[in-house]
């Protein structure tokens, strides 16, 4: 293990992390974790995308139970989603100015809701990316989705980038965001969610979100900022903005299997509770990303 190169810092400090079984095949996969950065990854990932990207996936059929992406498209005013989109949407606004010339770019948009509800409301530069089985389908949908021919033309001209649960999917996660850099405005704003590994650092294994079959890399707040850094960024920490009670509204009836809206959970104290979650598992303490005049990667650590 301690030859093993760190995939954010490039660092050897690397440790165990634990064994997590998969969902699909029920193979064991390893973790690792860098105690120069606090990056944590699974060591061999699943590389056959199409395979664990399928349909299957997208109706959650496949490696993760509780995505809900066809129902999510195919009925938008029902969806518990929809309490993300509109958390996603106050949030992105509390950080930056948005009007109808906001070119705004939904990276790893999935089935394209985010896109969808941006627009309703007045957004019209609003655009998807998103390489999955379930593209064709929110474009057949009407949603405004880019190749990845087109997105390679689109170099500095977004004022706004989201990515939301998209990193935890990537291998090479800085090359990720070396890419998002590129075609933000100096300036431009980049919003991300994904979990926070702190509060599991030593007992990863136990962390739900660990699924190791298409959750592959797993950040810390510091661990996040570093990378950005790398990839032409500058952090700041906005903390439990506007919105994220919606956000975290969401993922709490997600990860009860909750699918449409309902009467019992609209009565909740979701200011509340979302703020109790948040001080158990500090979703909020991400950073956001402003991208820098030059976004160049920087030297490594």
């Amino acid at each position: 293990m301690t030859d093993l190169v760190c995939r954010v810092c490039r660092a050897t400090a690397t440790v165990p992390a634990g064994v997590v079984k998969g969902r699909l095949g029920g193979g064991d996969f390893r973790l690792a974790h860098c105690t120069e950065c606090q990056f944590s990854f699974v060591i061999q990932p699943r590389t056959d995308y199409e395979t664990l990207y399928s349909a299957e996936y997208y109706q959650g059929q496949g490696a993760d139970p509780h995505v809900d992406y066809v129902f999510e498209l195919e009925h938008p005013e029902t969806t518990v989603r929809r309490y993300e989109w509109q958390g996603l949407y106050r949030a992105v606004a509390a950080l930056h100015p948005l009007d109808g010339r906001t070119r705004w770019l939904d990276f790893g948009c999935g089935n394209g809701g985010l896109v969808r509800w941006a627009r309703a409301r007045g957004l019209a530069e609003v655009h998807g990316f998103e390489t999955g089985w379930i593209a064709d389908r929110a474009r057949a949908r009407g949603v405004p989705l880019l190749t990845e021919d087109e997105l390679a033309s689109h170099a500095n001209t977004f004022d706004v980038i989201t990515a939301i649960e998209v990193l935890e999917h990537i291998v090479e996660p800085v090359d990720a965001l070396k890419q998002i850099a590129r075609l933000l405005k100096p300036g431009g704003l980049l919003f991300v969610t994904t979990g926070n590994a702190r509060p599991f650092r030593g007992r990863l294994a136990g962390w739900r979100y660990v699924n190791p079959e298409v959750h592959v890399s797993f950040f810390e707040p510091e661990t996040l900022a570093r990378a950005m850094r790398m990839a032409g960024f500058d952090p700041t920490y906005p903390g439990f903005v506007d919105g994220f009670d919606q956000i975290i509204r969401f993922k709490v009836l997600k990860a009860l299997g909750v699918r449409k809206r309902a009467l019992w959970e609209r009565a909740v104290p979701w200011q509340w509770v979302a703020r109790i979650v948040d001080a158990r598992l500090a979703i909020t303490a991400h950073p956001a990303g402003r991208r820098s005049g030059d976004p160049a990667a920087e030297a490594s650590c």
